[in-house]
C-alpha cells in the first residue's frame, strides 16, 4: 500500500507575502494537501488562505501541535500517512521542527518508515548566522537561557567561554519582551572584545541586523523591545 509523505511546511516570520520569501513548490504542496499538524489554528489557517486562496477551508483537517496537545493523540496524527494521505506540519513561523515542537513528530515518521519531505522557506537562526560575520563552520543553537538572573549569568558566561576554547559561535533566542533584558545582561557579563550579533525582524521591511564588539553595544541602543530577534556571540 502506497504510503502518503510528511510535508515539512515553513511559513514567514512574519507580515510578508509568501512567495516573496519562499519557492512556488511549497504553494504546490499547500494546495495538494488538506491534513495539517499546526500550533495553532488560526495563524495556520490565515497562512494556507494566502498561499493557496483558492484552497477549500472546511475541508481542511487541522490537528493541534500545542503545549496542551494529549501525548496520546499525538501520536495518531501521522495514521493518515498511513492510510496514503500526506500530512504537511506547519510552524508558526518559519521551519519546522527547528527550535519548534514538531521534532518530535518528525522522530515519530522516521520511525514508521513514513517518508520526511522538508521544504525550502526562511529559517531565522539560520539566516541570523549568515549574516553574522561569525563562524559558519561550527555554530551551536543553544535555544532560550535561563530566566533565574545568576543562572542566565552562568549560562551567559558559559557560552563565551565555549565559544573561546572551540572557536564556535553561540547562537540563542529570548522571549520578544524580555529582549532588553537580554541586551542588557550580555553587555554586562560579556568581555569587551567578545562579538555579538542581534538580528531582529529578519525578512520584515524593519530587518535590523548588526554584529559589533561588546565594547561598541555599550554605545548603541537598538530597540528589540517585542520584537523576534536572534542573538550570536562569538570570542
Amino acid at each position: 500500500m502506497r504510503i502518503g509523505k510528511l510535508y515539512l511546511i515553513p511559513t514567514t516570520l512574519g507580515d510578508t507575502e509568501p512567495l516573496e520569501v519562499m519557492p512556488l513548490s511549497v504553494k504546490k504542496v499547500v494546495e495538494e494537501i488538506d491534513s495539517f499538524i499546526v500550533e495553532n489554528e488560526k495563524s495556520a489557517r490565515r497562512f494556507v488562505k494566502k498561499i493557496a486562496p483558492k484552497k477549500s477551508q472546511p475541508d481542511l483537517k487541522i490537528m493541534l501541535l500545542d503545549k496542551y496537545a494529549d501525548a496520546i493523540e499525538v501520536r495518531h496524527y501521522l495514521d493518515d500517512c498511513e492510510k496514503g494521505i500526506s500530512v504537511g506540519m506547519l510552524s508558526e513561523a518559519g521551519v519546522p521542527a527547528i527550535a519548534d515542537p514538531g521534532a518530535e513528530l518528525v522522530k515519530l515518521a522516521h520511525q514508521k518508515g513514513i517518508q520526511v519531505v522538508p521544504l525550502v522557506g526562511p529559517s531565522s537562526i539560520l539566516m541570523a548566522m549568515m549574516s553574522s560575520g561569525m563562524n559558519g563552520q561550527n555554530f551551536a543553537f543553544n535555544g532560550y537561557l535561563p530566566i533565574d538572573k545568576s543562572e542566565r549569568k552562568k549560562a551567559i558566561k558559559r557560552l563565551e567561554k565555549i565559544s573561546k576554547e572551540t572557536n564556535q559561535s553561540q547562537i540563542f533566542i529570548e522571549t520578544p519582551y524580555r529582549n532588553d533584558k537580554m541586551f542588557a545582561d550580555l553587555k554586562a557579563y560579556l568581555s569587551p572584545k567578545t562579538r555579538l550579533c542581534i538580528a531582529a525582524d529578519i525578512t520584515l521591511s524593519s530587518e535590523y541586523i548588526k554584529t559589533l564588539f561588546i565594547e561598541e553595544w555599550r554605545h548603541v541602543q537598538p530597540n528589540l523591545h517585542k520584537r523576534p530577534a536572534i542573538f550570536i556571540l562569538h570570542n
